[in-house]
């Protein structure tokens, strides 16, 4: 992919993002593409309607594309999400064998890739994705912000 198609993607990442506000979740959206770029799943966080700590946007997003596609790994595919994965979401990118994990805001107090546990970087790690941040993170950071400052006010 291309640095034109990862903003467009991820775009679409932000649309699920502010669906998540919407909907009173964390302003977090995720999309995963196949190898030629079609979008095969989209998500937003569902952690509050869910009541599930683990209904984060790129888990939703995996489990989605990993039914629809009839597989348990999802070679070729990317992950697009709008805030650097936690550990969590790290280690399902690997168990899914996911080619890329895209992100946008960096998340130095849960993030897990570039952040933390770094998941990507341990020797126990049984498949690396590549990983690429930044996309859109400004847009992607602002939505956060906003969503926190209007929470506390």
């Amino acid at each position: 992919m291309d640095r034109d198609s990862d903003i467009a993607l991820m775009r679409l990442a932000l649309e699920q993002a502010e669906a998540a506000v919407a909907a009173g979740e964390v302003p977090i959206g995720a999309v995963l593409v196949d190898a030629d770029g079609r979008v095969v799943a989209r998500a937003h966080n569902l952690v509050e309607r869910l009541k599930d700590p683990t209904a984060h946007a790129e888990m939703l997003v995996i489990r989605e594309a990993a039914r629809l596609l009839d597989a348990k790994r999802l070679p070729g595919c990317s992950l697009y999400v709008t805030l650097e994965p936690c550990a969590m979401c790290a280690t399902a990118a690997s168990f899914a064998r996911l080619a890329r994990v895209v992100f946008g805001a960096e998340d130095p107090k849960g993030g897990g890739v570039v952040h933390g546990a770094r998941v990507f970087t341990q020797t126990t790690c049984h498949w690396r994705c590549e990983t690429i941040g930044g996309i859109e993170a400004e847009a992607s950071a602002d939505l956060l912000r906003a969503f926190f400052r209007a929470r506390r006010s």
